[in-house]
C-alpha cells in the first residue's frame, strides 16, 4: 500500500448515518452554523466550548440537572470548572438497559463464559448498593478492588458509584507490594479480591496476597468467586466474606441514585508508578461520563445494541474507558487473562462467535499478531467489525498496513493516544475523515490540541511537544494526598504557562493528523538534537529477526550516545552481519541521526502490567541510579539484565 493514498475512506452512506454527522447537522441548526466537516466542527468546539458540551451533554441524553452555567473561569486551566451547578449520578447514566438482552458478556481464556442481562446486572448493584451503606460507606469513601476484568467488577463499581463512593482498581498479577503502593495512599473502606485467576492456561493462586495486603489495609474484604475456592479464601483473610455471603441478606430492588456534583469524585487512577511511589489521579464523575460519551458516541459512533470491546486489565484507564459503553447502551465484551491462550485466534474467535463492531487493543498485540503470521481476515468472519482501535504505544507504519492487508480491508482503524491522566484521549479517530498509514487521524473535540516547541510556539511540520491550550471536563479534579496542589501542577503545568504539557512527543501530519514519537522524558538527545524512540521501534521491530526493541540515551563523554537493547526472536543470535542490518535498516528508515552507538541482545525487556516498556527505569539502571518502585512492572526481574553491562563500558 503506498503511503500517498489513504488506507480507509468512509463512504458517504456511513458518514450520513454517523451519529457525528447527526450532531454536527444539530450544532448546524441550533447555532445557525454551516459546518461542514470534522476541521470545521472541531474548530468550533474549541471556540465555542460551552455551546459545544452542552450540545453533548443534551445530543448524549445525559441523565441529571444540567444547571444554568456550563463553564466559569474558563481561560484559566486550573481554575476551570465546568457545569458548575449540575446534579448527576454516574452510575444512572451507565445503567441505560433493562430486561434480557445482554448488558455484559465475558471470556476467560477459554476457561470461563458467561452472559450477563441488563436486569442481572441491576440486581447485583442493588444488592452491593445495600451492603456498602450497611457497612457506613457513603459519598467519598472509597472502594479499593484487586480483581479480574468481569461482570461482578463492573457490578461493585456502578454499586460504589450509585451513592457517591470512589472507586479503585488493579489487576490481580500486581505484586503486594506493588497493591499496597497504590490503595495504601488512598485508606480504602472495603477491599474486594479474587480468588484465583487464569493466566495463559495456567491457574494462579493469589490466597496469600490477598490475606496479606487485607491485613495491611485493615479493613472488611469481600472475595468475589472466579477460578478458585472464595470460601477458603475469606477464610484465610482477616474481616472477610465471600460475595455471595455479603450479599445474601439482601433483596434485589430498585437501585437507587445519589445525584451529586458534575465536580464529584468517581475515580482514583494511578500513573505506571516507574519513578517512585504511583501518583493518586482522581477524576471527577460529570468529567468522566461527558468525556467518554463524547468519544464513543461521535468518534467512535457507538449505537445502543453494538457489541464493544477492549483488551484490557482493571488497572489501565482503558478499562473504565470500556465501562462507559454501557451509558451508550452497548454490550460490553469482556475478557480476562493472555491475548494468546489457548492461542493467537482466541480474541478473533471472540470477535467472530459475538459479532463485535469495535475491537480494541494495544499496538503491541497488533505487532504480535503480524509476527505470529496470523491472517485473521482470511481465517475469520469478521464482518460486523468497523471499528479497530489501537493505543498503549505508537502503532508503526507497518502495524497499520497489516491491519488492512491481515485483519480486515474495510475498517476503520484508529490510533489512539491520551492516557491515565485524563481517563480518555486527546487524539484519536473519526469516521468523516480517511485514515492515513502510521497517522493518528485528528484531536478530540472539545480539545485545544498542539504541538509547541521549547519556545513555546505553535509547530507544523516539526517535532515538540503535545499541547492543550485550553481547559477540558476531564482534567483530574486533583491528585490524592496532594493538598497544595503542587505535585499536580508540576506534573503538567511547570514547563508552560497555563498550558497542559500531556509528556509526549509528537508531529502534526500534511493530513491534519498527527504522530506520535515517543514519551518527551523518553526521548533521545544525540548531539542536541531531539529524536523519538518510535521512530527508531518503527524500524527494528519490523525485522523478523528482532522481537522486541528498547532504545535510551546513554551520558557518554559530555553527549548522549543511543543504545538499542533487542529482544531477539527464538533461535537467532546477534551477529555481527545482523547488528550491522540493523543500523542499515534504521539509517535509511530514519536517519543517520537515529542509528545506535550500540546494539545489545538482552533475554526481556520490563513493561508495566499494562505492557508498555519502561524506558526510564532501564536508563536509571544502566546510569548505576536506583528503581524506586519496581513494583510497577511486570516482570522486574528483567531490570537485572541491564546492569553493569560491558558493552556500555566503552
Amino acid at each position: 500500500m503506498q503511503d500517498n493514498k489513504p488506507l480507509w475512506v468512509p463512504s458517504e452512506a456511513a458518514v450520513a448515518k454517523s451519529p457525528i454527522h447527526a450532531f454536527m447537522e444539530r450544532c448546524n441548526a441550533d447555532f445557525g452554523l454551516s459546518l461542514s466537516g470534522f476541521e470545521d466542527l472541531h474548530a468550533w468546539s474549541i471556540a465555542e466550548r460551552e455551546s459545544f458540551w452542552s450540545t453533548v451533554w443534551d445530543f448524549c441524553g445525559v441523565k441529571g440537572e444540567r444547571g444554568a452555567e456550563v463553564l466559569v473561569n474558563g481561560d484559566r486551566m486550573l481554575e476551570a470548572r465546568f457545569f458548575p451547578d449540575a446534579m448527576l449520578n454516574f452510575a444512572e447514566n451507565l445503567l441505560s438497559g433493562r430486561g434480557e438482552a445482554d448488558a455484559i458478556i465475558f471470556r476467560g481464556e477459554d476457561k470461563a463464559e458467561d452472559r450477563w442481562s441488563w436486569d442481572r446486572l441491576r440486581a447485583l448493584v442493588s444488592k452491593l448498593q445495600q451492603a456498602f451503606k450497611a457497612l457506613g460507606i457513603s459519598e467519598g469513601d472509597r472502594i479499593a478492588a484487586m480483581v479480574p476484568n468481569m461482570p461482578e467488577t463492573v457490578a461493585a463499581m456502578l454499586a460504589a458509584a450509585s451513592i457517591g463512593a470512589i472507586w479503585s482498581s488493579c489487576s490481580p498479577d500486581f505484586g503486594e507490594q506493588g497493591v499496597l503502593d497504590r490503595f495504601g495512599q488512598i485508606a480504602p473502606r472495603l477491599f474486594i479480591a479474587c480468588d484465583a485467576y487464569w493466566y495463559s492456561g495456567k491457574l494462579q493462586d493469589v490466597g496469600a496476597k490477598v490475606a496479606t495486603v487485607a491485613k495491611s489495609l485493615g479493613v472488611p474484604t469481600v472475595i468475589v468467586h472466579y477460578a478458585g475456592d472464595a470460601e477458603a479464601v475469606a477464610g484465610k483473610t482477616p474481616d472477610a466474606s465471600t460475595l455471595e455471603a455479603f450479599v445474601a441478606p439482601y433483596e434485589a430492588g430498585e437501585v437507587e441514585f445519589t445525584r451529586l456534583a458534575f465536580s464529584h469524585p468517581l475515580y482514583i487512577l494511578f500513573s505506571s508508578g516507574t519513578t517512585g511511589v504511583p501518583k493518586c489521579i482522581v477524576h471527577s464523575a460529570g468529567g468522566t461520563l461527558l468525556q467518554h460519551l463524547k468519544e464513543q458516541r461521535l468518534h467512535c459512533g457507538l449505537q445502543a445494541g453494538e457489541k464493544l470491546f477492549y483488551f484490557t486489565t482493571c488497572g489501565w484507564m482503558m478499562w473504565n474507558w470500556l465501562v462507559s459503553g454501557l451509558a451508550s447502551g452497548a454490550t460490553l465484551c469482556l475478557f480476562d487473562g493472555s491475548p494468546f491462550a489457548p492461542d493467537g485466534n482466541v480474541l478473533f474467535d471472540y470477535a467472530e462467535a459475538e459479532k463485535f463492531a469495535i475491537f480494541g487493543t494495544s499496538a503491541k498485540y497488533i505487532d504480535a499478531v503480524r509476527k505470529g503470521g496470523l491472517t485473521p481476515r482470511h481465517s475469520h468472519d469478521l464482518s460486523s467489525l468497523r471499528l479497530m482501535t489501537s493505543t498503549g504505544s505508537p502503532l508503526s507504519p507497518e502495524g497499520f498496513t497489516f491491519v488492512y492487508e491481515g485483519i480486515k480491508e474495510d475498517v476503520q482503524l484508529a490510533s489512539i493516544s491520551g492516557g491515565t491522566d485524563i481517563v480518555s484521549c486527546f487524539v484519536l479517530g473519526n469516521p468523516l475523515q480517511p485514515v492515513w498509514r502510521g497517522e493518528i487521524q485528528g484531536p478530540g473535540l472539545g480539545l485545544a490540541v498542539d504541538v509547541w516547541n521549547d519556545d513555546g510556539q505553535p509547530v507544523r511540520g516539526e517535532k515538540g511537544e503535545l499541547v492543550c491550550t485550553k481547559a477540558f471536563p476531564s482534567m483530574p479534579v486533583m491528585f490524592w494526598n496532594d493538598p497544595d496542589g503542587a505535585k499536580y501542577r508540576a506534573a503538567y503545568f511547570d514547563r508552560f504557562d497555563n498550558i497542559w504539557c500531556h509528556g509526549d512527543f509528537a508531529e502534526w501530519t500534511e493530513h491534519g493528523g498527527l504522530i506520535i514519537h515517543g514519551r518527551s522524558d523518553a526521548t533521545l538527545n544525540p548531539g542536541g538534537v531531539r529524536i523519538g524512540t518510535a521512530e527508531i521501534y518503527n524500524q527494528v521491530e519490523q525485522m523478523e529477526e528482532v522481537a522486541e526493541a528498547l532504545c535510551i540515551g546513554q551520558d557518554w563523554d559530555d553527549d548522549v550516545r543511543v543504545i538499542l537493547f533487542v529482544r531477539l526472536a527464538p533461535g537467532v543470535t546477534l551477529t555481527e552481519d545482523l547488528v550491522k542490518a540493523i543500523k542499515t535498516r534504521i539509517r535509511t528508515g530514519a536517519s543517520p541521526r537515529h542509528v545506535p552507538a550500540k546494539v545489545i541482545a538482552v533475554a526481556d525487556i520490563p513493561r508495566t502490567k499494562s505492557g508498555k516498556i519502561v524506558e526510564l527505569a532501564v536508563r536509571e539502571v544502566v546510569h548505576n541510579r536506583p528503581v524506586k518502585n519496581q513494583e510497577a512492572l511486570a516482570n522486574p526481574e528483567a531490570l537485572r539484565l541491564f546492569a553493569g553491562l560491558n558493552e556500555l563500558k566503552d
